[in-house]
């Protein structure tokens, strides 16, 4: 978060990340396949709510598995393959989202469209931050898990009093994961994160949930 509001720019995974040796996004990550697709599904994640205009180079979109190639087509078969068409639906839900959410891309640009709620929690490895827009009622909250471990009854800082709602969650199983969900939240009293209210969710692993 260094320069990301001292300009406008675009956060590309390009070209340059999937030639030459550096191997595709899908093999960069570490772990057996289940982890390798869940850390996908979650980079994705991250890269959509984080401030900036997204861009993926074709064949991110469905989890290509082998690095880019002039000559060659895309691994459309892949497709064939259930973790490789959820990471698709996966990247199709993340476009509806971005484009029905207006604290994405509002004040994308501007320290006001984005407010850590705990970026130190390193004993959990957890995110968590809010996203802004110019109306109140659109601010999403984003939790992101970079550990292979579920985090059941996370309590989060929340600011505000209202009932809240899971619109994501990179664990559903149409995505290729264990279909983990957030349902029933209630909004508690107990003070967290520097806000007088608080919720208690769960964080898929290597997940990410976003609350509206």
């Amino acid at each position: 978060m260094t320069y990301a509001f001292t300009e406008n720019f675009m956060l590309p995974f390009s070209h340059d990340e999937v030639v030459y040796g550096k191997q595709s996004l899908l093999y960069k990550m570490p772990g057996d396949e289940w982890q390798r697709f869940a850390n996908l599904r979650l980079l994705y994640g991250y890269m959509f709510t984080h401030p900036g205009t997204n861009l993926l180079f074709m064949g991110a979109e469905f989890g290509q598995s082998s690095e880019w190639n002039y000559q060659h087509s895309l691994d459309w078969h892949l497709l064939e393959y259930d973790f490789h068409l959820g990471i698709q639906e996966l990247v199709k839900d993340l476009n509806k989202l971005y484009r029905s959410s207006p604290a994405l891309y509002e004040k994308q640009f501007s320290t006001e469209g984005f407010q850590w709620i705990d970026y130190g929690d390193y004993e959990n490895s957890v995110l968590t931050y809010i996203r802004r827009g110019h109306d109140p009622k659109n601010d999403l909250i984003v939790a992101c898990n970079f550990t292979p471990v579920p985090r059941e009854g996370y309590r989060v800082g929340i600011p505000k009093k209202g009932p809240l709602k899971e619109v994501f969650n990179s664990d559903a199983k149409k995505y290729g994961g264990s279909g983990s969900k957030n349902t029933g939240i209630k909004v508690s009293k107990t003070p967290w994160h520097g806000h007088k209210t608080s919720i208690e969710i769960t964080i898929p692993p290597l997940g990410m949930v976003i609350f509206k």
